[in-house]
């Protein structure tokens, strides 16, 4: 008996040794290493960074910066040798691997070899994440993007998204190794939610336009300077912004601005292609942004748009296809690469539109069908609305993407049910979309960001590891949720454990670890009442306002992003009160002393007058839509991420605020 105990305490040794020495399995990042080779063990570096090649200084500081954020400790650049501990960067060709690949190697230093600046900063994004969850894993990979393009294209002017969001954004996407943002800068509502009346119809310009001043939107744009500096941001960050700037279709900005402009035939969201004036008009408007030493767009790319324009008329289809084949030129005669938005299937014709060095957004075969397009010579980016479109609150395509079939099914190499070879040549990169077609139906920025967030994480994962993908889905979307946006943000406003205040001061920062509180949430105080003010607030951030007094009625009460949403409920003017304030993406719920007052729900307007409109719009809203009588529906979403940066200006006391999530 005591042989067989000891040859069994001999086994169990012996397992616990192979198990303690095993080699490290493929750790999770995102999007997933394309390889991974193990070796036994951990390190923990010391936070000094060796640059080898001056050329990833850049790299380096940015890396420094970083580090201190994930891990709270100081991390430093230097030059000097190298010891145990040091995250080393040195520039080196890796045999046919593209620029944007890197060698990762993790021993009692922590190696980083790249072809290109690109390749050594996607390094350290993926080492980054490895920081996130703990000591580095020894071993060693080779990390290969499958695809060149990877992004996400997001429309600005059908809802003004701050720039400050902007920035964060392209934080985000570079933490993730997604490197191609698209910002749709003109367009316009449906005519049918304004009274049928072209006039009365939303549109908007985004950007601040000399050549024709007051084209520009007066609800939310970017100045030049802004938008130049979102663009350095972006280069430093391997990010590139490819402004857009949509026509002939989709131009109501410009017709409103000068109607003249406008198709009698088509509506006024179509220029007339017949009048020369339209080639005047947006020759000079590109020339503002493209011309200089140092023009307003500082990409390599312009996309042009030319999308759902009518086919109708076989003469206007040639007009059609010569305003596109000018547009590319003239793009190319300043020095960029075009791009627009497939439509040459739709618009089949005679006149000739150039493809060498054009990019070809591909949204819908039967607008562009992509077999066709790529016998054209142009390069494809795979961009498929069944697939790929999110439209939030609308009632069709998707509110949140599919990510569990995109994960599982899909590749860039998938473009609406047509499928090529993996790494086909002229398949650049996939992309997904935002588009904020329903001007009006309060959609907040952060809304899209809880939109964004997951598919954003998925599509990385399927343009730079593709087929190569391993992990189950299951696992990935469990794991991919501990990850943070980015260092430093935390633009979802996710709550860790619980947080608390005993009591809260007027006019003072609040001092808790997050500025907004995100969806899913329950948030709760006490409240000794006193008589207060309309417009009384309780909370505020950058975000949006929660008021105890709201500046309309005097009732319970939040404004953000220019909608002011009012709960039934008045406080009162003496006496104790507790409230409760749950939030998630469909719903804002308010309890007093323990009993449901109110959900606020989306719910579908099936007819909405200007006059209803006053009821979600504050005084002091920074844009204002509106929208008019209409017979088609549209979804109100009266959503709150609970403002928390600094207390407002009430009378009352309160105690015993609590956070934590749902």
């Amino acid at each position: 008996m005591k042989k067989h105990l000891k040859t069994l305490l001999t086994l169990i040794v012996a397992v616990f040794a192979i198990a303690l020495h095993a080699e490290n399995k493929k750790p999770f990042v995102v999007p997933e290493l394309t390889n991974w080779t193990g070796a036994e063990g951990t390190v923990d570096p010391s936070g000094r960074i060796v640059v080898r090649s001056k050329q990833y200084q850049q790299v380096a500081t940015q890396l420094a910066e970083d580090y201190t954020r994930i891990t709270g400790r100081k991390a430093y650049v230097s030059t000097g040798k190298t010891k145990a501990g040091d995250i080393v960067l040195t520039s080196k060709k890796l045999n046919s691997t593209p620029p944007e690949g890197y060698r990762l190697c993790i021993g009692e230093k922590v190696e980083i070899e790249a072809p290109s600046e690109a390749g050594a900063f996607w390094a350290t994004q993926t080492l980054l994440q490895l920081l996130e969850q703990g000591p580095l894993p020894k071993g060693e990979t080779l990390d290969v993007p499958q695809y060149r393009m990877r992004g996400l294209m997001l429309d600005v002017a059908r809802k003004f998204i701050p720039i400050q969001y902007l920035h964060n954004l392209v934080r985000v996407m570079a933490y993730y190794k997604m490197n191609t943002l698209q910002l749709h800068l003109n367009d316009n509502g449906f005519r049918q939610y304004f009274g049928n009346d072209w006039d009365k119809t939303s549109a908007a310009f985004r950007l601040e336009c000399d050549t024709y001043p007051g084209l520009t939107a007066t609800d939310g744009s970017y100045s030049k300077a802004e938008f130049i500096s979102l663009q350095k941001w972006a280069e430093r960050l391997h990010v590139e912004i490819i402004p857009e700037i949509d026509a002939p279709a989709h131009v109501l900005a410009f017709t409103h601005y000068r109607p003249s402009l406008g198709s009698k035939d088509y509506g006024m969201d179509h220029f007339d292609l017949s009048n020369p004036d339209v080639y005047t008009f947006m020759d000079d408007l590109f020339k503002e942004y493209l011309s200089g030493k140092e023009p307003v767009f500082r990409g390599p790319r312009v996309n042009i748009g030319t999308d759902e324009y009518s086919n109708r008329d076989p003469e206007v289809v040639e007009q059609f296809r010569h305003f596109t084949d000018h547009y590319l030129t003239l793009v190319k005669q300043y020095g960029k690469h075009p791009a627009l938005w497939g439509a040459l299937t739709h618009a089949q014709g005679k006149t000739p539109v150039q493809s060498d060095d054009v990019l070809m957004n591909c949204w819908y075969n039967g607008y562009a069908d992509p077999d066709s397009m790529a016998a054209l010579g142009y390069q494809l980016l795979s961009i498929p609305d069944r697939d790929v479109y999110i439209v939030p609150a609308a009632g069709y395509y998707y509110d949140y993407l599919n990510c569990k079939n995109l994960y599982e099914h899909w590749t860039p190499a998938s473009i609406g049910g047509k499928t090529f070879p993996e790494q086909h040549r002229q398949i650049e990169g996939g992309m997904f979309a935002v588009w904020n077609d329903h001007y009006g139906n309060g959609i907040s920025t952060k809304d899209i960001h809880h939109r964004v967030f997951p598919a954003l994480q998925t599509l990385s994962v399927k343009c730079w590891t593709g087929q190569l993908t391993q992990l189950p889905y299951a696992q990935f979307d469990e794991l991919r949720t501990h990850l943070s946006e980015a260092p430093g943000i935390n633009d979802l406003g996710r709550v860790k454990g619980n947080c608390s205040l005993t009591s809260i001061t007027p006019e003072k920062p609040l001092s808790l670890p997050l500025d907004d509180v995100g969806y899913d949430y329950a948030l709760s105080f006490d409240i000794d009442c006193e008589a207060e003010e309309p417009g009384t607030i309780f909370t505020q951030s950058d975000y949006g306002t929660f008021y105890l007094s709201s500046p309309k009625d005097g009732k319970l009460a939040f404004e953000r992003d220019g909608y002011l949403n009012t709960f039934n409920y008045k406080l009162p003017k003496t006496g104790k009160v507790s409230l409760r304030i749950e939030g998630t993406n469909k719903e804002t719920r308010l309890f007093v002393d323990g009993k449901r007052i109110q959900v606020m729900k989306v719910s579908p307007y099936y007819a909405i007058t200007s006059g209803d409109m006053l009821n979600t719009l504050s005084d002091n809203a920074p844009f204002r839509p509106t929208v008019y009588a209409a017979n088609k529906v549209m979804y109100y979403v009266p959503t709150l991420f609970f403002p928390l940066k600094k207390a407002g200006n009430f009378k009352s006391r309160i105690s015993n605020l609590n956070i934590h999530a749902l």
